[in-house]
This record gives C-alpha cells, structure tokens and sequence, in this order.
C-alpha cells in the first residue's frame, strides 16, 4: 500500500485518526479524542476524529489540518508535499522542525529521489 506523506512529511498510515477512519472504528475515535484532548489542551469529540489523509481535498480532514499553513500553502503551490516545493525549507517549516526535527530529515530525503 502507497503511504500517504502530507505536506509536512507527517506520514498519514501512522496517524490515528486517519487509522481509526479507514477502520471505521468508534471505540478508537473515542480513545483518541480523550488522548489528543489531554495531551493538546484542546476538546475533541469521537465526531472529530475523522480524517482520510492530509492530501484529500473537501471536509473529512482532522480539524487541525482544515487550518494547518503549512498543508494550505502546499495545496495553493500545487505540490504533492514540501519536499516538491521550490521553497523548501521555508519559515512555516522551519517553524514546524523545530517541534518534529526527524521530519526535516524525511522531507531532505525525499527531496533527493525527485
């Protein structure tokens, strides 16, 4: 199976609200929902958890990912993740590294395969 790398090099088979969408399962939903409300200080419901990956274009995204700039910048630049982006390393990724540095190294990486 083709993963699904989003823009920030997020890889979407490994994320749990995308797993508990694609297995249609409740019980997972509400799991995360508990877990991500906790560890973000945020209020989710099981009804947010659903997101059918980072590239998908219309409203089963997570929440976050409707606002994310980083996922919007790439969606308006057309590319199919930041590694594809002429910008790359920009100021929202650098940003963005500095919180998830082992992503820095994954989009690199992929940029040397274009």
């Amino acid at each position: 199976m083709k993963h699904i790398i989003a823009y920030c090099g997020l890889n979407c088979h490994e994320c749990d609200a995308y797993l508990a969408t694609l297995a249609n399962d409740n019980a997972k939903r509400k799991e995360v929902a508990k877990q991500w409300s906790k560890e973000y200080h945020v209020d989710l419901k099981p009804a947010d958890i659903n997101c059918t990956g980072c590239l998908t274009v219309g409203e089963n995204v997570f929440s976050h990912c409707k606002v994310c700039e980083i996922r919007l910048c790439g969606i308006e630049k057309k590319v199919v993740n930041c590694a594809h982006c002429n910008d790359f390393v920009c100021e929202k990724l650098e940003k963005f590294f500095t919180m998830a540095p082992s992503l820095r190294e994954k989009l690199t990486k992929l940029r040397t395969v274009l």
